[in-house]
């Protein structure tokens, strides 16, 4: 079971936007294999640096009309936001080592 919270079009603005913390959205969707195969890795990430990085994840298929706005194309699509800008995005499946390179030099 993933610790990393769901969050909606709704209250988008709230966790990610408005946050303290730099955020890191894993936009994901239930058939993806790529997408699930990437959730252990969004875990440990989380959990390793959960009092510098504030990640949680949006369901693209409940959300169509949020990964539209944002561009996204293909997922998983992993998407940093900073002080309520996007800072970086990554598309795909990655190893932990490789992803955690990815998030380390914004926080």
């Amino acid at each position: 079971m993933s610790n990393v919270a769901d969050i909606t079009t709704t209250d988008f603005d709230e966790e990610v936007l408005q946050s303290t913390l730099p955020v890191l959205i894993d936009f994901w969707a239930p058939w993806c294999g790529p997408c699930r195969a990437m959730s252990p890795v969004i875990d440990k990430v989380a959990e390793e640096m959960s009092d510098k990085l504030k990640v949680v994840k949006m369901n693209t298929q409940d959300h169509p009309e949020k990964a539209a706005d944002l561009g996204i194309m293909s997922i998983p699509c992993f998407i940093i936001f900073k002080g309520g800008e996007e800072i970086e995005r990554l598309v795909g499946g990655r190893s932990y080592e490789d992803f955690k390179s990815f998030v380390e030099p914004h926080i």
